[in-house]
């Protein structure tokens, strides 16, 4: 599955880099990408945090180069951050995940897209189309 999901990144990462050439690297080309950061419960919190620390993850996580969109804690779980990253930094975001989650977290990475709004155009057509 792990090497499924490389792929993916890695077929993501070609595409958007050839984009970003294309355009000249404008800034609006980014990718999402929703990391789940789940704890290790084996592991404490406060053994959690040791690992968090020892491996400076908050000093690496996120990257300067990535804006965060959304982070969420689901109790019990662990966390769920999703990221806006340009193509040419989804390496930085992963060695920052390998160097400062491992340990603690369990990671797991996914592709993302904002599916509101198409979700509130297609509500729109709907109740237009039941108005006639």
């Amino acid at each position: 599955m792990k090497k499924y999901l490389l792929g993916l990144l890695l077929t993501l990462y070609s595409g958007f880099a050839a984009q970003a050439q294309r355009t000249g690297g404008a800034a609006s080309d980014s990718v999402m990408i929703t990391i789940f950061l789940r704890h290790q419960q084996d592991k404490s919190l406060k053994q959690l945090q040791e690992i968090q620390e020892k491996n400076n993850f908050w000093g690496m996580f996120p990257p300067k180069e990535t804006r965060v969109v959304s982070w969420y804690v689901l109790m019990g779980i662990g966390q769920v951050v999703t990221l806006r990253v340009a193509p040419k930094d989804v390496r930085t975001l992963n060695l920052a995940i390998e160097n400062g989650a491992w340990g603690a977290f369990n990671t797991e990475f996914y592709p993302t897209y904002d599916y509101a709004p198409v979700w509130r155009e297609s509500m729109e057509k709907r109740k237009a189309g039941k108005k006639k």
